[in-house]
């Protein structure tokens, strides 16, 4: 009991910290979404480790501390900068279908879609790719040992972590689902099964079990071995279709970054299938293409809003027609990427007139999950990562593989369960993005760097489809020259073709902004709450200074060294 009050006192503590860092000399700097996840991967730096150790770490504590946003259940991607190599390189470790997974695997006997299928319950969850990311990462690029680098993690699952009204608040988002399953319900709500109070500690001595597996013989710790039977003999008993083979053939594999110029800011972020890197490029090329009549910086407020707007709005209708695996799809990057291809798109903006979005072609849209989480990190070589995590909805699948402490995910819900056919809504499934055996389902994540001259920044994000516009819009800040704490706090707004309205948090417009929108024909939507949850750094290449950001949304914190 004085050893859970111990962690209690000392959890809130660190979370009361200012979650802002003033520039300083740095060694190391270290944002993400949770205090004793940034300590973890601060604390490697001073071990001696390196950018890509201290990214383990953290995102290893994150797993164990924010369950209803990432976890050994889920994925993500990696953006890292090699410092010795001068080499950007994307891992992706996107989780992938079953090898008995198929197109139309939840749909009925009349073709209809299966309530909640793809949701709750192991039938939602994708082949996780976070403990191969770790593996991957410590043996290619860190300096130190997984056992180093997990350490913390496996602490924070067995002596537990106190929750905040974060947890809180998404735990009441899936709270009848957590109840569905008593694994998942036994660890993560009170012994009534309701919301824990403030304070409560959770405990995961399995999830520190499976942590010590990959710790000790990294990736055959988690796809092999006894936790990979258990996995897989718990998902089958609950009528699951993985099988020990998908986790034996799982692996992370090297991408080329998308890499796009912006006047004197060079943009690297992250590739099919992603959806990210390709839809901020176009954005930035269509802004480009209008400098000369419609320079977005000199735009009045109404305005700059509006041409913001219609770049989404162009951007995510080719997203949601084209993007997808490119193992399984051709996905024509080098024509998205065409300056006058994108120049083309801009060129029917109407700075006068909302477009429509139907008059721009068929109606597919794209469904994802919301909840993900995010860290950047750097050390004094001049190393970074940009990482985006996520389990998809919050507490994933809400379905705990007994005896291994996994929370799985359910990615499955990011794939088209019905493509090439209109739903009640009249909308259309990409057929890029269909369900097959091994393919990865399509996403937002956007790790993301800014190079120009005398800085680099570090950022990116959580909120499904919102991820991409989040990004953006923290970039045009940066492009600014404004403060990295402006570009995590700044108020958002988002177009993503469909639905067609601008939707946006609480006190983003002013009645007088929303009046003119609505003038120009303009739908708007608040959704009542704020969201994203951004984790930035910049460094002055100069000088050496280094400032970081965590979201004022959320419990995050940063730290430079």
């Amino acid at each position: 009991m004085k050893a859970s009050l111990l962690l209690f006192f000392l959890t809130f503590s660190i979370v009361g910290c200012s979650n802002t860092t003033p520039t300083t000399k740095h060694t190391g700097a270290v944002a993400s979404a949770h205090p004793l996840a940034t300590q973890a991967g601060i604390d490697i730096l001073k071990k001696g480790g390196n950018a890509f150790d201290a990214a383990v770490a953290t995102a290893a504590v994150l797993a164990v501390v924010e369950p209803y946003s990432a976890g050994m259940g889920g994925g993500g991607f990696w953006l890292l900068h090699d410092a010795n190599q001068q080499k950007d390189i994307f891992v992706d470790a996107r989780e992938k279908a079953p090898l008995k997974a198929h197109r139309d695997m939840y749909l009925d006997e009349n073709g209809n879609v299966i309530p909640k299928l793809s949701i709750n319950g192991p039938m939602a969850a994708a082949i996780p790719g976070q403990a191969a990311a770790f593996a991957h990462l410590a043996q290619k690029y860190g300096e130190l040992p997984l056992k180093d680098s997990l350490k913390a993690a496996i602490h924070a699952a067995n002596h537990g972590f106190a929750i905040d009204e974060h947890y809180q608040k998404l735990a009441g988002y899936r709270l009848k689902a957590l109840r569905q399953y008593p694994a998942a319900a036994n660890i993560f709500l009170n012994e009534k099964q309701k919301i824990p109070k403030l304070g409560y500690i959770i405990k995961q001595p399995d999830l520190a079990n499976t942590l010590q597996a990959i710790s000790d013989k990294g990736f055959d710790g988690f796809y092999k071995g006894s936790v990979a039977k258990n996995l897989v003999a718990s998902v089958q008993k609950a009528g699951g279709i993985w099988q020990l083979e998908d986790l034996t053939k799982y692996s992370v594999i090297e991408r080329a970054p998308i890499i796009s110029q912006y006047q004197d800011f060079t943009f690297t972020s992250a590739p099919p299938p992603s959806s990210g890197g390709i839809a901020i490029a176009q954005m930035l090329n269509m802004l480009e293409s209008q400098l000369d009549t419609n320079n977005w910086k000199k735009l009045g407020e109404v305005d700059q809003i509006h041409l913001l707007t219609e770049v989404m709005r162009r951007a995510y209708f080719d997203r949601a027609h084209y993007l997808g695996d490119p193992d399984f799809v051709d996905v024509p990057t080098q024509k998205l990427l065409n300056k006058k291809y994108n120049q083309t798109l801009a060129s029917s903006i109407d700075m006068n007139k909302a477009t429509s979005s139907a008059s721009l072609g068929s109606q597919t849209q794209i469904m994802e999950g919301f909840h993900t989480t995010h860290l950047s990190v750097l050390d004094n070589q001049g190393n970074r990562v940009s990482a985006t995590l996520s389990i998809n909805l919050p507490f994933g699948s809400a379905y705990l593989a007994e005896g291994t402490g996994v929370l799985l995910n359910n990615e499955m819900d990011d794939f088209s369960a019905k493509p090439g056919v209109p739903n009640a809504y009249g909308l259309v499934g990409n057929e890029a993005n269909a369900i097959a055996p091994e393919k990865r389902p399509l996403s937002s994540m956007t790790p993301s760097f800014i190079d120009s001259k005398n800085q680099t920044a570090i950022l990116g994000t959580p909120g499904g489809s919102r991820i991409i516009s989040m990004v953006f819009l923290g970039a045009l800040e940066h492009l600014q020259g404004k403060p990295v704490t402006q570009w995590v706090n700044r108020p958002r707004f988002h177009h993503q073709y469909l639905p067609d309205v601008i939707q946006h948090e609480p006190n983003t417009f002013s009645e007088d902004v929303k009046k003119a929108l609505e003038k120009k024909g303009h739908k708007l939507k608040n959704i009542n709450r704020q969201y994203g949850n951004m984790q930035a750094i910049l460094v002055n290449k100069e000088t050496g200074q280094v400032s970081a950001a965590a979201d004022e949304r959320a419990v995050g914190q940063a730290q430079v060294q």
